[in-house]
């Protein structure tokens, strides 16, 4: 059975009775329990959990040392249950205490608490409404930046086809060597396209009949041999002096690159 020194003693029962004298603070009366049971404080806190130096915060009834009323209240309880002591008359008598030494009432944080076990309250909902709206400003942002960026690639790729398709438009040539009659000269070449696909003719004299992507018939006067060059040999079919010339005994992998002459 505990003695308490501001106390009636206890009349039986596994509880210690609570009748904490007029000016007795909560820690000092636990303090004088755990003495009275002979327990060493770090022998508490290992079995409750609770840092040995918030329990001497708590014992000596050191409100700046601890962090907020609420906090405190839970350990003052957890503390007093240990020590079969009933938390209720603890907790008011903190309360009182608490009110008494910061004039503030016991729900108010104490700030500057070197004892952070619980960390940071949730904000409020303002700040969180304020974080969301932060975070959607700049997700808007950048798919923004993320659309202007796709236009301007599709822009660019755009020019680039445009480039290339008048490029073709301007290398489709057609070379036709006349005489001073205005005669068609030369070995004559005819090549008829099933679909488009590229060329590349040359004469004996190094004159470039034509380059380029092709698409329609085409007809051309040169001296042979001709150096003559087909991407797609399987869309060409070629006549040499109006005679019709196999392309197949030219053509690997789909493509034909030969000399032809009469």
């Amino acid at each position: 059975m505990e003695v308490n020194p501001n106390s009636k003693q206890s009349t039986g029962g596994n509880t210690v009775t609570n009748a904490l004298g007029n000016v007795q603070r909560s820690g000092e009366y636990l303090r004088q329990v755990r003495l009275n049971k002979k327990l060493e404080l770090d022998q508490i806190a290992n079995e409750i959990k609770i840092p040995t130096k918030t329990l001497i915060a708590l014992e000596q009834d050191d409100y700046a040392a601890l962090p907020e009323a609420t906090f405190i209240k839970g350990y003052y309880r957890t503390y007093a249950k240990f020590l079969n002591v009933d938390p209720t008359e603890i907790i008011q008598r903190f309360e009182e205490a608490c009110e008494s030494d910061t004039g503030l009432l016991p729900n108010h944080a104490l700030n500057n608490s070197p004892i952070k076990i619980m960390g940071k309250l949730p904000g409020s909902n303002r700040d969180r409404n304020r974080k969301w709206l932060k975070r959607i400003g700049i997700a808007a942002v950048i798919v923004i930046i993320l659309v202007v960026l796709v236009s301007t690639i599709q822009n660019w790729t755009k020019n680039d086809s445009s480039d290339v398709e008048a490029s073709a438009t301007q290398s489709d040539v057609q070379v036709i060597a006349l005489d001073s009659e205005g005669n068609i000269s030369g070995d004559q070449l005819q090549l008829d396209f099933s679909r488009p696909t590229s060329i590349h003719i040359v004469d004996s004299t190094g004159k470039v009949l034509a380059t380029g992507r092709q698409s329609s018939t085409i007809n051309l006067s040169g001296e042979t041999p001709f150096q003559i060059r087909l991407d797609d040999a399987t869309a060409v079919t070629l006549n040499l002096n109006n005679e019709k010339i196999p392309l197949a005994p030219y053509t690997v992998n789909g493509k034909a690159d030969f000399r032809l002459s009469r």
